[in-house]
C-alpha cells in the first residue's frame, strides 16, 4: 500500500473574502460542498472527481473549479499524490468584480478545463495574491483579468434552479438554519411529511449525500464562520455543533484538507 501524503499550506492573503492555499495529497476528499467559488490549478499528478455533470478527470495544467454549493469530491489518479494550488472566493467578491461587465449572474460551466492562459493568469495571480509585500493594484489587475476570463470562457448565465423537492427542502431548511443543534432522522422526516426511509432517499438522490453528510458539511462551514471571526478553537467546536474538538478537526481536515487550527493561524 502507498504512504499517504497530505501536506497542506494556508497563506495569508493580501484581498479579503480570497482563501489561498496550496496542497499535495494522496487524500481521497469525501462528497462536500464550499460556500465559496473554487478556482485552482493542478501542478503535477492527477484527480478523478465526481461532479453533477459526471465523472471529471483532470491533469497537471488543468484549471480545476467549482459553483457555491456545488457537490463534489476527488480522489487521486492510480493512488499517486497530486499537487495543486487553489483560491476560495466568497460570492460578493466575484460579484463586485464582474458588476459593472455581466447583466445577470452567471456560474461556472465545466469542473475541470485545459487552458493554458487561464492556468498561467491564475498562477500569476497566486504568486501576487500570496506575497510578503503584495502590490494591490497588480493584484487587483490580475484578479479582474483572471475572473473576466474565466466568466468570459467558462461560464454560463445560470439557469433557474427548480429546486429540491418540497419534502427535502423541508430537512434542508431546518439543517441550514440551526446546523449546530441535535436533530434525528425521524425529526426531519416529520418535518417533511415523510417517512425516514422515503427521506434518505430524496436527500441522497437530489443533494448527492446524506442528511448526516449534509449537516457535518454544514458544521464545518459554520465552523470556518466562526474562526474567521476570531473565535477560540473549542469555543467554535461547540457553537457549531460538535461534540468536541477533536471531532470539529477530523470533520475539518476531511473537507477543507487543513486543520482548523493552521487555517485560524493563517487568516489571522
Amino acid at each position: 500500500m502507498a504512504d499517504r501524503t497530505h501536506r497542506v499550506q494556508q497563506y495569508r492573503s493580501a484581498l479579503a473574502g480570497v482563501d489561498a492555499m496550496s496542497l499535495v495529497s494522496s487524500h481521497v476528499f469525501p462528497r462536500h460542498a464550499h460556500d465559496h467559488f473554487g478556482i485552482g490549478v493542478i501542478a503535477f499528478g492527477a484527480q478523478h472527481s465526481w461532479s453533477g455533470i459526471g465523472p471529471v478527470d483532470a491533469g497537471a495544467g488543468d484549471t480545476i473549479m467549482v459553483n457555491p454549493g456545488e457537490m463534489h469530491d476527488g480522489a487521486p489518479l492510480a493512488g499517486a499524490a497530486r499537487g495543486w494550488h487553489m483560491l476560495y472566493f466568497d460570492p460578493a467578491v466575484l460579484a463586485h468584480q464582474m458588476a459593472e461587465e455581466m447583466t445577470r449572474p452567471i456560474e461556472i460551466a465545466r469542473p475541470a478545463v485545459s487552458d493554458p492562459m487561464l492556468a498561467a493568469r491564475f498562477q500569476r495571480l497566486f504568486v501576487r495574491l500570496t506575497a510578503p509585500a503584495p502590490d494591490l493594484l497588480a493584484v487587483e489587475e490580475d484578479l479582474l483579468r483572471s475572473v473576466m476570463h474565466v466568466l468570459r470562457h467558462h461560464g454560463v448565465a445560470r439557469p433557474v434552479a427548480a429546486g429540491p423537492s418540497p419534502a427535502v427542502a423541508k430537512a434542508l431548511q431546518r439543517l441550514d438554519e440551526a446546523p449546530e443543534l441535535p436533530v434525528s432522522l425521524g425529526e426531519l422526516a416529520a418535518l417533511s411529511g415523510v417517512s425516514r426511509f422515503q427521506l434518505l432517499r430524496g436527500f441522497a438522490r437530489e443533494l448527492g449525500v446524506t442528511p448526516h453528510a449534509y449537516l457535518v458539511q454544514r458544521r464545518v462551514r459554520l465552523v470556518r464562520r466562526l474562526l474567521a471571526a476570531g473565535q477560540p478553537l473549542a469555543q467554535a467546536a461547540g457553537d457549531a455543533g460538535f461534540a468536541d474538538q477533536s471531532h470539529m478537526t477530523r470533520a475539518f481536515v476531511r473537507q477543507f484538507g487543513v486543520t482548523p487550527g493552521r487555517y485560524r493561524a493563517a487568516i489571522a
